[in-house]
């Protein structure tokens, strides 16, 4: 019965591709069902956040952000028009372990400490945020969730996946390589958004400079290497040179 129903489920398969770079993905789960349990989990982050403290603390930075935010949103609609219906919600938190993260339908939390520690001004800030929502344009959340759906060849909800995800190492390792994909696709994708928001070339090098220098490798190298990013900002910079927001 189980290897029935994961037919069916494999029969039912989404086939999507991600903006502008055209790869194929295979998605399994509904995005309205990944879309509101990341809304789910957000919220019960943001609470948490805010019960110690930690939340929205950095006003001038929530202005900056929300502000920037904006601008590149319109910029991905262009790329994912869905995406302008999508309820994106940006906000900043002190806690110092968090850099950036970004979750399926548009929330988007942003470490005020990191950016400090980066010095960030607009451009680069841009730049971040970008690949951010590159992230969630290109549904890598969604994507994620249904290879570990394959991986696990049952027909799982995706509450029980994502649990899975969370905590499986060995799992984590076999999606290494998508993750690496990702990481390398949202960096290209959220430069061009960048660009059609109208930030300059510029911002895109300083940025993954000085990311490069921050950076240190982890246990699952999902990241592509600090010189790698700058080869590929320098190799955009040229190529987004000549074209017009």
């Amino acid at each position: 019965m189980r290897c029935f129903m994961f037919a069916l489920l494999t029969a039912a398969q989404a086939a999507a591709q991600v903006p502008d770079s055209g790869r194929w993905q295979e998605l399994r789960f509904a995005a309205d069902d990944v879309a509101q349990r990341s809304e789910d989990q957000f919220i019960e982050q943001t609470v948490a956040l805010a019960a110690s403290g930690r939340l929205d603390r950095d006003r001038v930075l929530l202005a900056r952000a929300r502000r920037i935010v904006q601008g590149l949103v319109h910029a991905a609609t262009v790329l994912k028009p869905a995406a302008a219906d999508w309820p994106w919600e940006v906000r900043v938190t002190s806690d110092p372990a968090t850099e950036a993260e970004s979750r399926a339908g548009g929330k988007l939390l942003l470490g005020s400490a990191f950016v400090a520690r980066l010095a960030l001004d607009d451009g680069e800030l841009a730049v971040l945020l970008a690949h951010e929502i590159a992230h969630v344009i290109a549904e890598h959340e969604r994507e994620t969730l249904s290879e570990a759906l394959l991986d696990s060849r049952r027909d799982l909800p995706l509450d029980v996946v994502a649990q899975r995800l969370a905590s499986d190492i060995p799992l984590q390792f076999r999606l290494a390589r998508l993750a690496a994909i990702q990481k390398r696709e949202a960096d290209q994708l959220g430069m061009l958004i960048a660009h059609l928001a109208g930030w300059p070339s510029a911002a895109m090098l300083r940025f993954y400079g000085k990311l490069a220098a921050d950076s240190a490798p982890g246990l699952i190298a999902s990241h592509p290497s600090g010189d790698s990013r700058i080869s590929l900002a320098r190799g955009m910079s040229r190529l987004l040179a000549g074209q017009r927001p």
